[in-house]
């Protein structure tokens, strides 16, 4: 299958181009759709994604029915990292949150891949970096941030993998994603629309104003920026 030469997967791409076609033969592009689960906390991972067009949530359960969204993953990564660190459960819960296409492989051929490529070994320890810092950035952004500021830093993230000014979220799936009350999120979203940010009606999002909504968001989107740019690009 010949490689698209827009909505790729950048870990893949950045690959030299022998390693990048080897790797390639190994595995098939599937469709990706909402709201389906990858993966499961604690469950054996079984398939490696690298999102194309789709983007992947990493989601933690806590007691009490609490869903907390601690990651994201678009074109910029992959799902299936703690098989780099040697480990094949997931601790989070991988859902599909934005619909498209992404190359799978099986872990088993994964392994013999990362195993045979040290350009692909390497590619894969800095994002693993890249991606543990969004972990903890999530953490202590959901501890010391305002739930407007959160929703625009995730509006920003979604805006980024989604490669669209426009999706669609209700407020059920918002609340569950950032760990808070529907409420919260309904005032939340009422006042980055008042500033004329974003146009929310009935679960449909516009984002208006990407500059003005980064200045509304924590700085914990632009200190993600920083280290993937950092570190990967």
């Amino acid at each position: 299958m010949p490689i698209r030469t827009e909505n790729v997967n950048r870990i893949i791409t950045a690959l030299p181009k022998k390693d990048q076609q080897h790797f390639l033969k190994s595995c098939r592009q599937v469709e990706l759709n909402f709201p389906d689960v990858l993966c499961g906390p604690g469950e054996r991972i079984r398939e490696v994604y690298f999102p194309i067009e789709s983007f992947i949530a990493l989601l933690v359960h806590l007691v009490g029915g609490v869903t907390l969204e601690v990651g994201l993953v678009g074109n910029e990564g992959m799902f299936g990292i703690p098989l780099v660190l040697g480990v094949n459960i997931s601790a989070e819960q991988a859902l599909v949150q934005g619909s498209g296409s992404a190359w799978q492989i099986s872990t088993a051929v994964f392994r013999r891949e990362f195993e045979r490529s040290t350009a692909l070994q390497r590619a894969l320890n800095r994002y693993a970096h890249v991606l543990m810092s969004q972990l903890a950035q999530s953490v202590a952004c959901t501890h010391f941030h305002l739930v407007e500021a959160r929703l625009a830093r995730w509006l920003l993230m979604t805006q980024d993998r989604a490669h669209s000014d426009n999706f669609h979220f209700t407020h059920e799936v918002l609340a569950h994603t950032l760990g808070v009350r529907r409420v919260g999120i309904t005032k939340a979203a009422g006042l980055l629309q008042k500033r004329k940010l974003i146009s929310y009606n009935r679960g449909h999002i516009t984002i208006l104003d990407s500059v003005g909504l980064e200045a509304a968001s924590c700085g914990c989107y632009r200190a993600n920026k920083e280290t993937y740019e950092r570190t990967l690009v």
